[in-house]
C-alpha cells in the first residue's frame, strides 16, 4: 500500500513538472496567422496572432514565419531574432507608431550574435507613421547587425517620419536589398548615429537593389558611416537624392550602378569629413547634379540636369 502511494506521488510530481516545462519553453520556430490568437503556443497547428504576440514565445536566434496573409502589428525586438514572410502578404500598419524598433541596449548581453532580419514585410504608415523601421542602442550593447530583404515601406508623415532610420550610437552593420521606401515626409533612408556616434565606433551600411522615392531627402548618410550603395534608385525626392554630411566622425559613401534622377539635388555633400564617390551612375534631369565636392571615376553619366552645380573630381580606376 505504501508503495502504491509513494507511485502516485512520484506520477504527479512527473506529470506537474511536464506541465509547467512546455510553458516555460520557447521555439527556435513560431507561427503567426490572420486567424491566429496570441493566446495559442504560435505552434504550425495554433498559431499566434501577431509579431508582439509571437516574439516572447520565440527563443533567441529563432524565426517568426506567416502562415497566411494579414496584419500582423508592430513589434519590439529585443534579441537576435528572424522575422520571414517570404512568399506570403504580411503588413505592419504603423500609423501614428513606429513599426519595428530594435534598442539593441535591450539586448541580453550574452546574445552573441546580436542580429535581427526582415524579410518580406510590407509597411503602411497610413499617412501618420513615424519609422517603419527604427534601430537604436548602442551605449551598451554594440556593433548589431540589421538585415532588411524584399520589404516595402510607405506612408510616413508623423513624427521622424522616416522610412528606415539607423540611429545608433556603437556602430554595427546595416544591410539593405530589395527594398522600396516611398512617400515619407523627411529622409527615405537614415543612417545617422545619436550624438555623432562614439569615436571609432562606425555604422557600415550595404544597400543593393534599393529604391528611394518621393522623400524630403531620399537617403542619408551622417558621421561615422561608411557605406556602399549598389543597383540603386533615388529619385523623385524634393531636396537631395543622396546627401552625405559630417559633424563629428568622418563619412564614407560609395555609389555604383545607381539612377539619380528627378531630384532637387541629385547628390550633396553637405559638408565636414565626407567623402563621395561615383561609378557607372546616372545622375539626370535634376534640378541641380551635384552640390558640394564629389569625386568621379570618369564612367558616370551626368546629364538633362538643370545645372551641373559643383563639377566633380575626376579619380583615375584603380
Amino acid at each position: 500500500m505504501f508503495r502504491t502511494l509513494a507511485l502516485f506521488a512520484l506520477t504527479g510530481v512527473s506529470l506537474a513538472l511536464l506541465s509547467v516545462g512546455p510553458a516555460r519553453a520557447q521555439a527556435t520556430r513560431t507561427w503567426i496567422s490572420g486567424v491566429g490568437d496570441d493566446v495559442n503556443p504560435c505552434s504550425r497547428t495554433a498559431p499566434c496572432k501577431t509579431f508582439a504576440g509571437a516574439i516572447s514565445k520565440t527563443a533567441r536566434n529563432g524565426e517568426i514565419n506567416c502562415l497566411d496573409p494579414g496584419g500582423f502589428g508592430a513589434v519590439t525586438i529585443t534579441k537576435s531574432l528572424t522575422l520571414d514572410c517570404h512568399e506570403i502578404f504580411s503588413s505592419i500598419l504603423n500609423s501614428g507608431t513606429n513599426g519595428i524598433n530594435i534598442p539593441f541596449d535591450s539586448f541580453d548581453a550574452a546574445d552573441v550574435r546580436k542580429t535581427v532580419r526582415i524579410r518580406n514585410l510590407n509597411f503602411n504608415g497610413a499617412d501618420t507613421g513615424v519609422n517603419a523601421i527604427r534601430v537604436t542602442g548602442g551605449a551598451v550593447i554594440s556593433a548589431g547587425v540589421v538585415i532588411i530583404e524584399d520589404t516595402l515601406i510607405d506612408g510616413n508623415f508623423g513624427g521622424q517620419a522616416r522610412g528606415i532610420s539607423d540611429e545608433r550610437s556603437g556602430g554595427g552593420e546595416l544591410y539593405i536589398s530589395n527594398t522600396t521606401v516611398r512617400n515619407v515626409g523627411t529622409f527615405g533612408i537614415a543612417i545617422s548615429p545619436a550624438n555623432g556616434g562614439a569615436a571609432g565606433q562606425r555604422i557600415d551600411v550595404t544597400l543593393d537593389n534599393v529604391r528611394v522615392q518621393n522623400a524630403n531627402h531620399g537617403g542619408v548618410f551622417a558621421s561615422n558611416v561608411r557605406a556602399m550603395v549598389n543597383r540603386s534608385v533615388f529619385s523623385g525626392n524634393n531636396a537631395a537624392g543622396i546627401l552625405a554630411g559630417s559633424s563629428f566622425g568622418p563619412v564614407e559613401v560609395n555609389v555604383n550602378s545607381t539612377a539619380i534622377s528627378n531630384n532637387a539635388v541629385g547628390v550633396a555633400n553637405g559638408g565636414g569629413t565626407v567623402t563621395v564617390r561615383l561609378s557607372n551612375s546616372d545622375v539626370t534631369f535634376n534640378t541641380t547634379a551635384l552640390s558640394g565636392a564629389t569625386q568621379s571615376y570618369g564612367n558616370n553619366r551626368i546629364d538633362g540636369n538643370g545645372g551641373i552645380g559643383t563639377s566633380p573630381t575626376i579619380i583615375p580606376l584603380r
